[in-house]
């Protein structure tokens, strides 16, 4: 993110906006972007930025990069944030930069969390982006894959900032406390770090934020920061997780991941993330009924109705004791035996329709509600199977030209080559049982 600026006096200043750098000599982290012969500093030494997306979590640097970038360029630098500005802003923005009126060339223009803007605010860009009247810098804390209009997208370079290390953050302590106008006044000593780091969740601004909340606590003398000190300022640091965001995406995708790869440890770890970050438990138990079906299948039957029942339970229950259900119902699917084989014949069903068409359904297969389909011959030899003896007719039911063909081919596990056994009992070799 950054390092000390010493020029920033008040103590109405937030510490993070103190220590704010100017400079990418300054600058802290992020080196794959801005280090030596990295892809930003090699166009900002060349004065050549492209219009591009700046895709990173909160406190990463991203609005502190784009000034240093503008200034680096010797650019004019307009800044715009998209909770609180629209098309009229935008354009008006624009229009300046084309005419040259509060600017002069080309200009900077920064929209700060411009995943916030709808598709017709993003499309207002296109045409100034297009025609080089701006450099357009957004910033978003989530991913422009889902938020940013593929036409913008097209327009700009992605480059992702990624959260500050451990050691980078722990720079930035002690950078503050010796440079900063106000820190560097008082006897500061770290005692412990564990709780100032887990309340940033790698966030830079919010680390410095209570950093300072904990000097200010004490007045005078030595300032002493533990990890008792930090939870008695702030409170149990709420996880990391934006409902609509990245962290949604990401932490669903390795609860499921985690389920599917039998580890119920890290189910579970994942679902108290989820239910910590205030996820709603009807899309958390749908998800469930999804991989008791699709991971779990007929190796285990009993996880989809397990699966149903937790989802019907949660409905009437709510929070907090659907915590316990869901709990429950993951450790059971993330222990049961996998199958995918009903997922793969369904895939390979539909794959099979989309190469063949609309092959004609046997005449013995159809039905008959008028005569004139009777006399067609439709429903015609068609063997009722339990009339036979053994309950099976072995009649043809697939279409002319893919009979025989195996679309379902059952897991290896107990249960399904069980089932494996009975189909090949029935009907031989024809389906390759």
């Amino acid at each position: 993110m950054n390092r000390g600026n010493l020029n920033t006096t008040g103590d109405s200043i937030p510490l993070a906006e103190r220590m704010r750098p100017r400079i990418l000599e300054d600058y802290l982290g992020q080196t794959h972007l801005v280090g030596p012969d990295a892809v930003l500093r090699k166009a900002a030494d060349a004065g050549t930025l492209p219009s591009m997306i700046l895709w990173g979590p909160p406190g990463v640097g991203k609005t502190t990069l784009a000034r240093i970038l503008a200034d680096k360029v010797g650019l004019p630098f307009h800044q715009l944030s998209a909770i609180n500005s629209g098309v009229k802003e935008v354009r008006e923005v624009i229009s300046r930069a084309k005419s040259g009126g509060m600017f002069s060339g080309r200009s900077i223009l920064f929209i700060d969390e411009i995943h916030r803007f709808s598709k017709s605010q993003q499309d207002s860009l296109l045409g100034a982006v297009e025609q080089g009247w701006v450099t357009l810098i957004g910033a978003t804390t989530e991913n422009p894959s889902f938020e940013v209009i593929p036409a913008l997208r097209s327009r700009c370079q992605i480059y992702v900032l990624e959260h500050l290390s451990l050691e980078e953050l722990e720079t930035l302590i002690t950078q503050a406390i010796e440079n900063d106008v106000m820190l560097s006044t008082r006897d500061i000593t770290i005692i412990e770090q564990d709780a100032l780091m887990r309340a940033s969740g790698g966030d830079a601004r919010r680390m410095l934020n209570v950093l300072e909340m904990v000097v200010q606590s004490i007045p005078d003398g030595p300032v002493k920061v533990t990890n008792q000190a930090v939870k008695e300022l702030i409170g149990s640091t709420a996880a990391g997780y934006d409902k609509g965001g990245e962290a949604h995406y990401d932490i669903i995708s390795a609860f499921i991941k985690s389920i599917r790869a039998s580890d119920p440890n890290a189910a579970v770890y994942y679902l108290a993330r989820m239910i910590e970050g205030g996820e709603d438990v009807k899309f958390i138990a749908r998800r469930l009924l999804i991989s008791a079906s699709e991971d779990i299948g007929n190796a285990n039957p009993t996880a989809l109705v397990l699966a149903t029942s937790t989802f019907q339970a949660v409905e009437r229950i709510g929070m907090p004791e659907s915590r316990i259900l869901l709990s429950q119902c993951v450790v059971y699917l993330a222990s049961s035996p996998k199958s995918n084989a009903s997922y793969l014949a369904i895939k390979n069903a539909q794959t099979l329709v989309q190469d063949t068409g609309d092959l004609a359904v046997p005449l013995h297969l159809r039905n008959a509600p008028t005569s004139l389909m009777s006399k067609l011959g439709y429903g015609k030899g068609y063997s009722y199977d339990h009339d036979s003896p053994t309950g099976f007719s072995e009649q043809e039911c697939m279409p002319v030209g893919i009979e025989g063909m195996q679309i379902y081919n059952p897991g290896d596990n107990p249960r399904e080559q069980s089932m494996r056994t009975h189909l090949k009992s029935l009907w031989k070799n024809k389906y390759g049982y």
